[in-house]
């Protein structure tokens, strides 16, 4: 094992494994316990961004991921600091992204095992708070070994399945010196892939080939493992159409003869479930929001490759279970098939259907349609949308005719509430292209003090506020109910002033069409932290849980 030449302290190989692990942003607030892991980061080539709160450091960790497919870092102080991400840290968790937390706790020498006793910041057991929404909690309890620490917590929420790590650290151990006992962090090599079982495979193969109506269903773990060319080419073989989840949006282009464009909610595609006799799912686990409730019906012969196998099962059993990578498996299955005929013909139905829905939802939901227009107008090819849990960013997570992997954040996990805004300033330090996000007048307001953030660290960030005075989506189930709007009008800031008063670009404009469309392209030229505030009332989309069909 290598060893650090001379003495440093503990926060200093905190940070050079951060640097060994190619990690290039962190986020973070700085509290009285973590401020020598702030030092050591200022002499650091990593880009340190400062949050106005802890939950913020989680969520932009989690954006940047979102966008990048790196792990995202966020840094914490002790007690409520720590509590205070676990909202955002569950989102991550849910929608299984690689964030790692690095928290600090009381200094050891003040800790004593079972016993709470009121040193600043204490809590009886911090990192059990965390255990719930992340893959593992790790805890050290030397400064020798913050660096292996370190470089094994990012190799955890890297390895497949991907999720959030917990680091804890008293803080005493951040200042500590260490000479030649410090170990040196090092990223493990990742595990080399479980060998695809032939048996498995076959079994696969023969259902497939021997199917009349084959579909993909294809999720996110296909999106992180890279498979977009696999599956397309598999569909191609197969003569399958390929129903995408939120977390696959991208993962095949628009306009492929395969792609679905729109979700299973609409019955139109569903119904394309309900015919399938074999149902290939890739990197998925039929979460109850993409099944309305689990009421898509078990199909005849499920074919699941899954990294992980209890992921692949807990919802619909498969006939034939593929704990391997997506790319390799969807890789393997198309060589052991011959192409059929008739590409064509389903490239017309799936040209035909994804029209037909889009015409139908012009003249039901007009203004939704000028929305979801106006934005993939106004978007170059490489630009990101993160959406919040709002009616406009339903519409987007349903229908939005993403261009590549990794272009659109929906909140499919926890369903977090003010996730957008915050996501988007991780996303927009990725550079991987122009970010927008999408929220509420409500769910702006969970993290408006970033706009100091964003004005600070000159963040290119648009963020898009659709103000419609509330909670719309809470006021249409009320209607649905006859109850009163009790709790769902809101008294709102002129979000423009607010904008302005933090030095940030600000305009607005009334609804949603060809004026938005305009303004936003200009926003987004300007390659700097604006704000859209767009007066605007959606009516909800079929994928919604109050407007699924399945009942």
């Amino acid at each position: 094992m290598s060893r650090a030449p001379t003495a440093v302290n503990g926060a200093a190989l905190a940070v050079a494994a951060l640097e060994r692990a190619g990690v290039e942003v962190a986020f973070g607030l700085p509290g009285v316990h973590n401020l020598a892991l702030w030092r050591a980061l200022g002499e650091s080539p990593i880009r340190l961004v400062g949050v106005r709160h802890e939950q913020t450091a989680a969520y932009a960790a989690d954006g940047y991921a979102r966008t990048t497919g790196r792990v995202g870092v966020a840094l914490t102080t002790t007690g409520p600091g720590a509590a205070n991400t676990l909202a955002a840290v569950g989102e991550a968790w849910a929608s299984r992204q690689p964030v790692l937390v690095i928290a600090t706790d009381i200094p050891a020498r003040l800790r004593r095992p079972g016993v709470w006793r009121g040193v600043l910041h204490e809590a009886t057991d911090q990192a059990a708070m965390f255990a719930p929404v992340v893959k593992r909690t790790l805890r050290v309890t030397k400064a020798a070994v913050l660096g292996r620490a370190v470089a094994e917590a990012v190799a955890e929420a890297l390895a497949l399945p991907q999720r959030p790590v917990y680091l804890e650290v008293p803080t005493d151990l951040l200042g500590a010196e260490v000479g030649g006992e410090a170990e040196a962090g090092v990223l493990p090599a990742r595990a080399a892939a479980l060998p695809l079982d032939d048996k498995h495979l076959e079994r696969a193969a023969v259902l497939l080939e021997r199917s009349r109506r084959p579909l993909v269903w294809a999720g996110g773990g296909a999106l992180q493992a890279g498979a977009g060319e696999a599956v397309a080419a598999l569909a191609e073989r197969l003569v399958a159409p390929v129903i995408l989840t939120y977390s696959a949006r991208g993962l095949l282009p628009p306009g492929h003869p395969c792609l679905v464009q729109a979700p299973p909610h609409v019955a139109a595609v569903g119904a394309l479930w309900d015919e399938a006799d074999v149902v290939l799912a890739v990197g998925t686990d039929f979460d109850g929001m993409m099944t309305q409730g689990w009421k898509q019906p078990q199909p005849p012969h499920l074919i699941s490759v899954n990294v992980d196998p209890a992921d692949a099962a807990k919802n619909y059993l498969p006939d034939v279970l593929l704990e391997a990578d997506a790319t390799e498996a969807v890789s393997a299955l198309a060589e052991r098939l011959e192409p059929r005929g008739g590409l064509d013909s389903l490239a017309h139905r799936i040209r035909d259907l994804n029209r037909g829905i889009r015409a139908a939802y012009k003249e039901s939901d007009p203004d939704a349609i000028a929305f979801l227009d106006a934005i993939e107008r106004a978007l170059p090819p490489d630009a990101a949308v993160v959406c919040d849990m709002c009616i406009p960013g339903y519409w987007l997570g349903g229908f939005h005719r993403t261009p590549a992997p990794r272009r659109l954040s929906y909140p499919l996990g926890w369903g977090t509430l003010g996730c957008a805004f915050p996501q988007g300033l991780g996303a927009a330090l990725g550079g991987t292209g122009p970010v927008v996000s999408i929220s509420g007048d409500g769910g702006f307001l969970y993290a408006c003090g970033e706009l100091a953030t964003a004005a600070q660290e000159r963040i290119p960030l648009t963020a898009v506020i659709v103000d419609d005075g509330g909670y719309g989506m809470l006021r249409y189930d009320q209607d649905l109910k006859g109850d009163p709007h009790e709790g769902v009008d809101l008294h709102t800031p002129d979000f423009v002033a607010l904008a302005r008063s933090f030095g940030v670009r600000a305009d607005e404009v009334e609804g949603l069409g060809e004026r938005f469309e305009g303004m936003l392209g200009h926003h987004l030229r300007l390659e700097e932290p604006t704000v859209l505030v767009a007066r605007a009332a959606l009516g909800p989309p079929p994928n919604v849980s109050p407007r699924w069909y399945r009942r």
